[in-house]
């Protein structure tokens, strides 16, 4: 975006500072750092209201902005195709018109359209790239801020189109054009260079400019360090140092979490075979990526990944997967506008796997299935194994079972689909299958996403299993009504066993998700007085028991569990140990408030928060009392460790309103016995502010370590009550303190509090 825009941008919050539109102020400034650090969650959520705020207000350059900003989101380091490519366009659109054309960020636009069309097919968008590029460039100076986006897609259209030379040319010329206008080479176009280069055949020179570039500045700063290691790791690769490439690649763990990484990291790794850790994890990974790719419409990228995969496959000795992956590569073939030279990739990749001979089963054919059993969990190998019950899957049941969800474990649930079809289906009767087939072919089926043969296949079973396998798929798509619904006529046909066991868990979830927490509880009582569930139907029982305020069934289940309870009647309201709730927050990110556990599944939080959040402090909510993450091990760091649980919903909310406070810190003694006068009273207070916080002195501009932070105080308590207790508890400090809020609320001072902060710039 050009500099002009963050002008703009700063002008434009103060002036929504001033309209009292602080929130959507403090939105606009935060959209850009939410997408350049992967705060993906929050952005989905409030740059979409931040730009339809910006229309009610006519702001159309705002609106621009926000678009933008998410999009880029979406399409950079999420990597997102076709499932963007409307929005992509219709922001094009957008900044054509007649009120915004003139905006200097518009050529974003056509940048951002280039790259939505490159994740989609590259090459086959190439010469449309090409020409919509090569007009914003015309109208974009040398030396403006964004020469270097425009540039760095026109030389990677060049390259996709296959001109790679004149790829090295632009970016050339690019570049000391951009120079002599006084402007510096941002790091991403001499990435492009680095890659036009690459393709030309010119690996030294390539690494000769990457290792100029090394200091150049990012436009995402965030990404640069793992996306110039990947880059350096491909170039060095072609090169043949295969050593200094594997060191330096970013582990998988790092890149995993950066889609539009993973086509340049999987060539990376498909020229190491020899010397990275080719295993089944490694497969399963990528195969994940293709299905990512797939949902995101990244039609090329799927393709590569599936080639790439296929050929580690090869040196895996593991020759299904690569059958499988090239069926897979040339059935996505027909997404893509250009295909030169796929297909026959394809067949190479299957005269590769042609030529490979499996490993040797473990032992004799007839006896896989006890071997399958016996494995060890940690150190067997899934790939291999789908290989040697392949010969009985779609005969021998026991068989079939394994190998399915095998494949579907490691990706290729279709494929298993197709072969417990044939075994359950078209080699059997389903009115008489087993219990456990008809589950093992409704979870695949499920997996595989095949929702219209599910549906076939249970309108061929008895009515309880049929209902059963609709209730699973409604429950899998989170169709909770029909769940319901679909569960309830599985026990009116009948159901018996486990299927009526299952056909309840999944009545009760439903009556949950639909609020009817009282109905789920009295459902799984039934489960857990007959003995039939299990400990897990005693936890749930007690959630939703304890959410419906049934304290009698909430202590016959911690009677159950075993677990002691310091009353016998009324709300189970007790001290037990501090631990972390998390909850959601309004912009689609989550918080942990540190709480204390009242109960088997309440916890009554203990920290303030913010204005117009939707909890605070002294709020009592139900908790998943399933922990989050595993309690550590080691005796030490257990000393510490405060175990985080999911916030179910709340029970009942305390009732405390939340106060700001700002200034400059004051001595260790005065906060001492601040802190002390806050607890006599109960009302929870919390510091949000760090070490770096400082303001300035009115007199001398000296920095000043500050604070600020939120107090709580409960409904019975005045608000001038506070802002007296809190004039009393300062009044000796060096240097003031403000409560600006709370003073126009009750009207004191507010004067004062208003000099201030501005005396202090809080």
């Amino acid at each position: 975006m050009d500099v002009d825009i963050w002008a703009w941008v700063a002008d434009t919050q103060r002036q929504l500072h001033e309209a009292g539109d602080t929130g959507l102020a403090i939105a606009l400034g935060d959209l850009p750092a939410q997408a350049f650090e992967g705060r993906y969650s929050q952005l989905d959520v409030m740059a979409p209201a931040v730009a339809q705020q910006a229309g009610t207000l006519e702001r159309p350059w705002l609106e621009l902005f926000a678009r933008y900003w998410h999009l880029i989101s979406r399409i950079g380091d999420r990597a997102q195709g076709t499932v963007a490519l409307g929005d992509a366009e219709a922001l094009a659109e957008f900044a054509a018109r007649e009120d915004v054309k003139d905006c200097p960020s518009v050529p974003a636009a056509a940048e951002a359209l280039a790259l939505t069309q490159a994740n989609v097919d590259g090459p086959g968008y190439a010469a449309e790239r090409l020409a919509a590029l090569g007009a914003a460039l015309e109208g974009v100076s040398p030396g403006s801020p964004a020469f270097c986006g425009l540039a760095g897609q026109y030389v990677a259209a060049l390259i996709d189109a296959g001109e790679s030379e004149q790829a090295v040319t632009y970016y050339e010329s690019a570049a000391a054009g951009h120079r002599g206008a006084g402007g510096q080479v941002s790091w991403e176009l001499a990435a492009m260079g680095v890659r036009a280069l690459l393709a030309a055949g010119r690996a030294e020179e390539a690494l000769a400019e990457l290792d100029s570039a090394k200091e150049f500045p990012a436009d995402d700063p965030v990404a640069k360090d793992h996306r110039e290691g990947v880059l350096r790791a491909l170039v060095l690769a072609t090169a043949g140092r295969s050593a200094e490439a594997l060191e330096a690649l970013p582990d998988l763990d790092v890149v995993g979490d950066h889609p539009r990484d993973w086509v340049e990291w999987a060539h990376v790794v498909g020229r190491l075979d020899q010397v990275i850790s080719n295993t089944w994890q490694l497969g399963r990974v990528m195969r994940q990526w293709m299905t990512y790719f797939e949902t995101m419409g990244v039609h090329r990228g799927r393709v590569e990944l599936a080639l790439i995969s296929g050929h580690l496959a090869v040196k895996r000795q593991i020759p299904w997967q690569a059958n499988a992956l090239a069926d897979l590569a040339e059935s996505w073939l027909g997404s893509l506008r250009v295909t030169d030279g796929l297909p026959e990739r394809v067949a190479e990749l299957r005269a590769a796997a042609a030529a490979v001979t499996p490993p040797p089963a473990p032992g004799p054919q007839d006896e896989l299935v006890e071997y399958f059993d016996a494995a060890d969990g940690h150190n067997a190998d899934p790939e291999r194994w789908v290989g040697w019950l392949w010969p009985l899957s779609g005969t021998d049941l026991p068989a079939t079972r394994r190998h399915t969800t095998t494949l579907s474990f490691l990706g290729y649930a279709p494929v298993g689909a197709d072969i417990l079809w044939k075994a359950v289906v078209e080699g059997g009767d389903p009115a008489t299958a087993e219990d456990q087939d008809i589950a093992y072919l409704t979870g695949v089926l499920i997996e595989a996403g095949q929702d219209e043969r599910l549906e076939r296949f249970a309108a061929m079973l008895p009515a309880p299993a049929a209902h059963l396998a609709l209730a699973r798929l409604h429950r899998a798509r989170e169709r909770w009504e029909e769940t319901s619904a679909e569960a309830g006529r599985s026990l009116e046909a009948g159901a018996e066993g486990t299927t009526a066991l299952e056909a309840r868990r999944l009545l009760a979830g439903a009556a949950q998700q639909l609020g009817d927490n009282a109905k789920g509880a009295a459902i799984l009582r039934e489960l857990v007085e007959s003995e039939a569930g299990e400990e897990e139907d005693v936890w749930r029982m007690i959630v939703m028991a304890t959410a419906a305020e049934d304290w009698p069934l909430v202590r016959a289940g911690a009677a159950k569990l075993g677990m002691p309870l310091a009353s016998d009647e009324g709300p189970i309201e007790e001290e037990w140990h501090l631990v972390r709730v998390v909850l959601p927050v309004s912009d689609g990110s989550s918080r942990e408030v540190l709480s204390v556990r009242t109960g088997p599944a309440t916890a009554r939080l203990l920290i303030p928060q913010p204005r117009g959040m939707d909890y605070n402090a002294g709020d009592v909510f139900v908790i998943d009392p399933r922990p989050l993450e595993p309690v550590p091990d080691d005796a030490e760091a257990q000393e510490g460790y405060v175990i985080p649980f999911a916030g179910v919903s709340m029970l009942r909310p305390g009732g405390f309103t939340s106060w700001f406070f700002d200034g400059a810190a004051p001595s260790e003694e005065d906060w001492t016995e601040f802190n002390e006068v806050m607890a006599e009273r109960g009302w929870p207070m919390w510091v949000y502010s760090d070490e770096n916080y400082t303001i300035a002195h009115p007199s001398t501009g000296e920095r000043l370590q500050g604070v600020y932070g939120w107090i709580a105080v409960p409904p019975q308590v005045n608000p001038s009550e506070l802002d007296a207790v809190l004039d009393d508890a300062t009044e000796r400090w060096s240097h003031p303190m403000a409560w600006l809020d709370l003073a126009r609320a009750v009207g004191v001072e507010v004067e004062r509090h208003e000099r201030i902060v501005k005396e202090y710039g809080l």
